[in-house]
């Protein structure tokens, strides 16, 4: 039970780089049974409660899990589900700080939008916020607000556009917003400006680069 790792190959159709390729179909099946009894190993523990400090009821929600490859790297792996709760994608992260490649993806993973089971749970007329990527997403759930991710700025497609924007009419939900301290964040911030008008925008302190560093600080 314990100490137990989990090896998984990669096709050749593997992205290694931050965008997930889509040159080859997912497929869930391969990946579903790491996410029914999630297991973290210590440099996941380490990571995700030590130095994110994240409430350990998100990490269960998020069903992250862990795994060693052959030559002992420690990753952590998060998955990506559509709005009903199918698994459609999966990301992995290289927990050995600047280490490369720091994200795979398996052939055909659609990470765009995350954290989608979440809008099962959001009521008309309530906040939603909107991080730029995973771990500013589990910080954000872990201070208690509603949230979804985008895993980069450059990653917003039409089908995203289109479900935030059903979810401005229909529930008349209430947009946030933490961009980070860069270029890319302020870009995200406009780009997301001209399809939800409502977007309310809260400015990092300076000295903070992402809503991440400033949860941590706020413990």
């Amino acid at each position: 039970m314990f100490g137990i790792q989990h090896r998984m190959r990669f096709s050749l159709c593997t992205s290694t780089q931050r965008e997930p390729s889509p040159a080859c179909a997912f497929d869930a099946s391969r990946f579903e049974r790491y996410f029914e009894r999630p297991w973290l190993n210590d440099e996941a523990r380490r990571f995700l409660f030590e130095e994110r400090r994240l409430d350990p009821r998100v990490v269960r929600w998020c069903r992250l899990t862990s795994w060693k490859d052959r030559q002992g790297t420690p990753w952590l792996q998060t998955p990506y589900y559509d709005r009903e709760g199918r698994l459609v994608g999966v990301q992995n992260r290289n927990l050995i700080k600047g280490a490369l490649p720091r994200f795979r993806f398996p052939s055909g993973s659609q990470c765009h939008l995350y954290g989608l089971p979440i809008l099962s749970l959001l009521k008309p007329g309530e906040a939603l916020y909107i991080t730029e990527g995973c771990s500013d997403c589990w910080s954000m759930l872990s201070a208690g607000h509603k949230a979804i991710a985008i895993p980069s700025a450059t990653l917003l497609n039409k089908q995203d556009v289109k479900l935030l924007e059903s979810l401005s009419m229909k529930l008349d939900t209430k947009f946030h917003i933490w961009p980070d301290n860069d270029e890319p964040g302020e870009g995200l911030y406009i780009q997301l400006m001209q399809v939800l008008p409502n977007l309310e925008r809260h400015q990092l302190p300076p000295g903070y680069k992402d809503f991440s560093e400033y949860y941590m600080s706020c413990l």
